[in-house]
């Protein structure tokens, strides 16, 4: 798993490739084995394979969304907030639970958030994605996720990147010592 966490990196150009339906099939069996608070599940999933709708899905906000529109999958985590009041916190469990298992198969992720986010100056992504994909009003849009097979290859992360001077052990201000030796 440490190794899984250490190579995924966010990916925003993809291969024109199409991901296998046995692949999109994995990532929602994935999705709903997301841990959720009292096991409520407010979160819901729209897979998005029409390049048609990605692409529109690619300008719901104003910056940091376009790359959006290389993927040949989205996966738009919403949830219906009249469920729970955690339902932000159960989405990006399984945001990122989807991007893990995307990188287990080979394929390449990165988290477009949305939630508190503008489409324009007069109206707000979440307003936006819902009424492209017709969502009713008590469900809420936390974020997209792009995935695709990756047309670029950051390094993975090194151990000299973990900043254990933000780990504290028993109570805040005692750092919490990653080698025996301190």
């Amino acid at each position: 798993m440490l190794e899984l966490l250490m190579k995924r990196r966010s990916i925003r150009k993809y291969k024109p490739t199409a991901i296998e339906q046995e692949k999109i099939d994995k990532l929602v069996r994935a999705a709903l084995l997301s841990p959720s608070s009292r096991r409520i599940n407010p979160w819901e999933f729209i897979v998005v394979t029409d390049k048609e709708v990605i692409t529109k899905l690619a300008v719901a906000k104003e910056h940091g969304s376009s790359f959006l529109n290389g993927a040949p999958l989205a996966i738009v985590v919403v949830a219906d907030e009249t469920k729970t009041d955690v339902w932000v916190e159960d989405t990006s469990i399984a945001g990122i639970i989807i991007q893990l298992a995307a990188e287990d198969m080979g394929l390449g992720s990165c988290w477009i958030q949305i939630r508190k986010r503008m489409h324009n100056a007069e109206r707000t992504s979440e307003e936006y994605v819902r009424g492209l994909l017709d969502m009713p009003e008590n469900i809420k849009v936390a974020s997209i996720i792009a995935i695709g097979y990756p047309d670029e290859k950051p390094e993975s992360h090194s151990e000299a990147e973990l900043m254990f001077e933000k780990v504290f052990i028993n109570k805040h201000g005692k750092c919490y010592r990653r080698d025996k030796d301190g």
